[in-house]
């Protein structure tokens, strides 16, 4: 008798990157393992690696820009570009994601270490890098902790009167690299007064080399537009910038160039730094950090809407965190995703963090054989890279949205905007989140209520002032408590009900539709069994109907559980209300 065969066994569906394969627990905490051993060369490569050589080749003016913000040596911007990015790519879940240098974390790096140290010196550079280990490790810790959710402190108005600022303190930075003119560091206002009174000494191959290289830099988006292709607009305007300033000697007139651009891969280097400094940075390490996950994971997602794929913020946290620590050790200042980048990085193909690698491989290019090519590159053209990147960070639409949708939330953005701007970062976004908080502990204080009437002819319950036909039963107040009940918003939604009984001194049953109730905590449990003692003492009942179930469970063990019938919180509103009626007729 020959023996039966084994059944064949089930095949999977092939995943979107290929052929199934056994998962490995711990490739969940190294994303890239997976993906390399599912990844599908004919279909992915292609585009991973278009992706890859745009963003690196975006990668080598912007990192240079972006370190000249910081108060860096151009040199750290590639720096930046290198070890994060192969960090990110193997720890990150975002195909599309652009890890490195940006402008904002630029200036905040500038803002915090500026204050203690004389820009580009050693031990300011030194800083820089304990900075970029400090927010690596924060954020590493709220990955771990699964604390992601911390960001959501930093709400849309605050971040978007942050950002806002920012990109006008930015700009303003970078104002003298445009007009050939040296001024001292210092806050918003002085920097304006210094380059209003250093504007007549401006230098004029400087001025032209700067605006020129804006209009350049605008035209070819122009043109990249009309072709439906991306073009790489500044580094087609270095290369133009570099070329006619090394053709022309324009340096011997007084253009100032990059310099000498040291070539090699960065050498490892432990930080180290005093507790008073780190005590110091600590405010701007959260600073960074919250700001960096926020901005990174905003684009993240943003993305992987698109294409259907999913983001773990969790991971992102850790992915992030470990590329700044790793940064640190070979000297880069602190990355995060950037907008820019990432979009072009998803509009040239970008399939899996592959093309990160493809990057870094175009900057190890450049830093080992390329620098000699950086060494004319006029400062006034990374100026204007700068000043076109900023541009778009100022949020002059949330502006009107928000005055004409929520004017508590667009004087949030007001105020954190002009608080950036004349008391610093620090200071700035601290009083945004504050705002953000207050507003948010005052409008939960004052919960929404509607009094409730019943349209006729239907089972259905409307706000008697959006609807004038909803019918109320004399001697019955209806009302519905949109939001959950707690001890601060207790005091509000007793005047609500103290109010509706004195409008109406016919009242003798206050009916609380509870539907929209998802939490009670024991302060409102205890002030409604006041409110129920007090409205006693007056001849009113007060009753309840469709407790959601934590709810009714809470109510039912309390004080109030043992003053009613236990069936009465399970009725729904239109139960209640002809229980009600029956009652107020008998």
């Amino acid at each position: 008798m020959k023996p039966v065969p084994p059944p064949p066994r089930p095949v999977q569906p092939e995943s979107a990157y290929g052929p199934n394969r056994p998962e490995l627990a711990w490739t969940r905490f190294v994303p890239l393992i997976r993906t390399l051993r599912t990844y599908r060369r004919a279909s992915l490569l292609p585009g991973d690696v278009n992706a890859g050589l745009t963003v690196g080749v975006m990668l080598i003016p912007q990192g240079m820009a972006y370190a000249l913000i910081a108060g860096m040596p151009p040199i750290y911007g590639l720096y930046a570009a290198l070890v994060p990015l192969v960090v990110y790519a193997a720890l990150g879940t975002s195909g599309q994601l652009a890890v490195g240098p940006v402008a904002i974390v630029s200036l905040l790096v500038a803002s915090a270490v500026g204050s203690m140290e004389a820009a580009a010196s050693t031990d300011y550079i030194r800083l820089v890098l304990v900075l970029s280990f400090l927010v690596g490790a924060f954020q590493i810790g709220l990955g771990l902790a699964g604390l992601g959710s911390l960001t959501s402190l930093l709400s849309r108005p605050v971040l978007s009167g942050f950002t806002s600022a920012a990109a006008i303190v930015i700009g303003s930075t970078q104002v003298k690299h445009i007009l050939g003119v040296s001024i001292p560091r210092g806050d918003f206002l002085h920097t304006l007064s210094a380059l209003w009174q250093a504007l007549p000494g401006a230098d004029g191959p400087t001025v032209v080399m700067g605006l020129g290289g804006m209009a350049l830099i605008v035209a070819i988006r122009h043109i990249s537009r009309r072709m439906g292709r991306k073009l790489p607009a500044a580094m087609i305007a270095v290369l133009v910038a570099t070329l006619i300033t090394w053709l022309l000697r324009l340096d011997e007139t007084g253009l100032l160039i990059v310099g000498f651009v040291p070539a090699g891969l960065p050498s490892a280097f432990l930080p180290t730094a005093s507790w008073s400094e780190v005590r110091t940075l600590a405010p701007t390490v959260v600073i960074i950090g919250l700001i960096g996950f926020m901005q990174s994971i905003a684009v993240a997602q943003s993305f992987a809407t698109r294409s259907g794929a999913r983001i773990d913020p969790s991971q992102e946290l850790r992915a992030l965190g470990a590329a700044n620590v790793a940064g640190s050790l070979f000297q880069a200042f602190p990355v995060t995703g950037g907008f820019a980048r990432s979009a072009v990085s998803h509009d040239a193909g970008a399939h899996t963090t592959v093309a990160s690698l493809i990057s870094v491989a175009i900057v190890v290019l450049t830093l080992l054989f390329l620098t000699p090519l950086f060494t004319h590159l006029p400062q006034a053209l990374l100026g204007a890279i700068i000043l076109l990147a900023v541009k778009s960070l100022i949020s002059w639409g949330d502006v009107v949205r928000l005055y004409r949708t929520s004017r508590p939330d667009a004087f949030v953005l007001a105020a954190t905007f002009l608080s950036t701007l004349l008391l610093g970062f620090v200071a700035g976004i601290g009083l945004g989140i504050v705002l953000s908080l207050a507003l948010f502990t005052w409008q939960a204080s004052r919960p929404h209520t509607a009094r409730l009437g019943r349209i006729p002819g239907t089972t259905s319950y409307r706000n008697t002032l959006r609807y004038n036909e909803a019918e109320v039963p004399s001697g019955l107040v209806i009302l519905r408590i949109d939001a959950s009940l707690f001890f601060a918003n207790m005091n509000f939604v007793r005047e609500q009900i103290d109010g509706a009984v004195r409008e109406y001194p016919a009242t003798r049953i206050v009916l609380l539709d509870m539907y929209p109730v998802n939490r009670i905590d024991a302060s409102a449990l205890h002030e409604l069994d006041v409110l129920m003692s007090d409205l006693a003492e007056r001849g009113v009942e007060l009753r309840f109907a469709a407790v959601k179930g934590p709810v009714r469970d809470k109510m039912e063990k309390s004080a109030i559980g043992r003053r009613i019938e236990a069936n009465d919180l399970r009725l729904d509103l239109h139960e209640a209300v002809l229980l009600a009626e029956r009652y107020l007729a008998a």
